[in-house]
Order: structure tokens, then C-alpha cells, then sequence
């Protein structure tokens, strides 16, 4: 063969492969071609902004690329959501959540995107349950005790969470409804409120996160009664509601990535890959571990049955008690 005529050959192949760059990346291969944007759907410095930075380095040196953190905290997460719902479905915009994802679509009806329409898992990152604590000085040490005040008290007895809508908001609305008492819930900003008056004694019970807690634990203004989650964890020792007369019970939180419903499935398959890079390292496993967090495989297609099962409970909840979000 002539130079010529190899140069033509080669000319000729490398404008084929020009004329197919959407096929290549539906395969992944040409992913990532630019820097990944992982929007947290919360404010920085809180427990799901700390795992988001703990995956960010370990996700990028498995995709083998950039991971640039975009913070949009606010509205229940529906700004984050926002943002990554107009985003192309190619894998370089991803949306960084919790559990309060399946609450976002009844607190704000009139989002101009769907959260099952309009986004598709990626993969479960942590889960983590959430502590029923109660004030020192509320001289309640156990739940049976917590429970006995609740019926004592015409008006409710109040409980604080991190809000509206958050995983410990639910489990205090499902407890009473169990326990067949009333708990009334006090929303404040964040965990670390609701430590702050546990500690105070203005604020008898709360329902928060094992990190928002622990200062509180350790200086002994606080007693941690019950964890939320089917299966112990997150502090040592500390019984389950289930195991507590209430079987069956469990409201843990998780957090996991989320992308654009559409993007190529072999993408997918390398964000779910990254993430389980990133949590199966021991120091993140361990840093999890300190924020009362456990590190779970991503398992794309498990955690879209899970969101399925829980949506369906948490429309089941609402329709039996009545619990609004407003």
C-alpha cells in the first residue's frame, strides 16, 4: 500500500469516528469529557454536605476525572433538584440527596420538574439511623417513659427534628401513631437547634441525627432512649423502637447520588462503580462511622425499589394521620 493511500485510510477513519461521538459517549467511554458538577442538596458543614466531600476525591479518581461540589441548600431540596433536572441526562450534572428526596414532591407541588419522572438513581451512598433522645432534665430515660408523658399530656408532648419533612419528623409522627399518644412536632433549622434546647431543658424530646446528638450524650444532658432504624446502630447500646414493643418499625436516612432519568445506562454503571469505590475505602468507612452514618453499596437498581417501597409508605402515612408538610 501507497502513503497515500494509507494516509487516505487513516483520514477516512478518523472522520468516522468524528461523525460518532453520541454513540461513543452513550457507551461511556468518553466519559467524564468535562468536570462533574455534584450538587448537595443541602448548606455546607452539615452531615450530607461532610459524606458529599468524603466520596467527592475517591469518585473523581475512580471516573478519573474532576468533581466540583455545588452547594444549593434550601426549599427541601427542591433548588438542588431544580438545577439538575434542566442539566443534559450525560452524567456531568448529578444531584447529591438524602431521604427527604421522596417528601420534597408533597411539601412543593408545583416544582416545574418530577422527581420520578425526572431522575433516576445512580447509587445509595450511607444510611444512618436517627436518635430518640430526651433531656436530662425531663428525667424520662426511656421510651416507655417518653410514651407515658406523651399520654399524660393533653396537648401533646413536643418533639423537636431537623424539620420539616425529615426522617425524624416521620418517625415521630409514625412512633405516635404506633404508640396511639400524641407527639407534637416542634421543625427547627437543624439538628444542632434541637441539641441546643435538649441541652437547655426547654425542649424535652427530640429526633435527630446521631452526629447532632453525640456532643449533647457525652456531657450527659441528654439521654439517647431509642434509635429509629430496624437494627441497632449508630451509638452502642442503644435499643431499637422495633425491639421496644413496636416491631417492624424503621426510619433510617440515607443519602445517595441521583442523575438525569435518560442518561446512558453505561454511565450509570460508572457513577455506581465510583461510588463504591468511594465508600468501600476504609477511611471513609471510617469517617462515616464517626457521623453515626454506615456505608452502603450503591445498587442502582436496589435503591429504586427502595424509593418505590418508601414512597408508597410515606403516601400511606399521610393519607392515615393526616401529617401535613406545610
Amino acid at each position: 500500500m501507497t502513503r497515500t493511500a494509507a494516509t487516505r485510510r487513516s483520514l477516512a477513519a478518523l472522520a468516522g469516528t468524528a461523525l460518532l461521538p453520541m454513540p461513543a459517549l452513550a457507551q461511556g467511554g468518553t466519559y467524564p469529557n468535562r468536570p462533574i458538577r455534584l450538587v448537595v442538596a443541602f448548606a455546607a458543614g452539615g452531615n450530607s454536605d461532610t459524606m458529599a466531600r468524603l466520596i467527592q476525591p475517591r469518585m473523581a479518581a475512580a471516573l478519573g476525572g474532576t468533581i466540583v461540589i455545588d452547594n444549593r441548600g434550601g426549599a427541601a431540596g427542591t433548588l438542588a433538584a431544580g438545577q439538575v433536572a434542566q442539566a443534559p441526562a450525560d452524567g456531568h450534572t448529578l444531584l447529591f440527596d438524602a431521604a427527604s428526596f421522596l417528601i420534597a414532591q408533597f411539601i412543593h407541588r408545583d416544582t416545574p420538574f418530577d422527581y420520578i419522572r425526572d431522575f433516576a438513581p445512580a447509587g445509595l451512598v450511607a444510611e444512618a439511623p436517627y436518635v430518640v433522645a430526651t433531656s436530662a432534665a425531663s428525667r424520662i430515660t426511656d421510651l416507655p417513659g417518653l410514651i407515658a408523658a406523651a399520654r399524660a399530656d393533653r396537648d401533646g408532648l413536643p418533639f423537636g427534628s431537623p424539620g420539616v419533612g425529615t426522617t425524624g419528623h416521620l418517625a415521630g409522627i409514625l412512633l405516635a401513631r404506633r404508640a396511639g399518644v400524641k407527639l407534637e412536632h416542634a421543625p427547627y433549622r437543624g439538628g444542632a437547634e434541637v441539641a441546643r434546647d435538649l441541652a437547655a431543658g426547654t425542649l424535652q424530646a427530640g429526633i435527630i441525627t446521631v452526629n447532632s446528638i453525640r456532643p449533647v450524650l457525652d456531657s450527659r444532658r441528654a439521654v439517647a432512649v431509642a434509635v429509629t432504624s430496624a437494627r441497632r446502630g449508630g451509638i452502642e447500646g442503644v435499643p431499637t423502637i422495633a425491639e421496644q414493643g413496636f416491631p417492624r418499625f424503621d426510619q433510617t436516612s440515607w443519602n445517595a447520588v441521583f442523575c438525569r432519568s435518560g442518561t446512558p445506562e453505561p454511565i450509570r454503571a460508572r457513577i455506581a462503580g465510583a461510588i463504591d469505590a468511594a465508600t468501600s475505602d476504609p477511611e471513609v468507612k471510617a469517617r462515616l462511622a464517626g457521623i453515626g452514618a454506615e456505608a452502603r453499596p450503591a445498587d442502582p437498581a436496589g435503591l429504586a425499589e427502595r424509593i418505590t417501597r418508601e414512597r408508597a409508605e410515606l403516601d400511606t402515612l399521610i393519607r392515615e394521620t393526616g401529617i401535613s408538610f406545610s
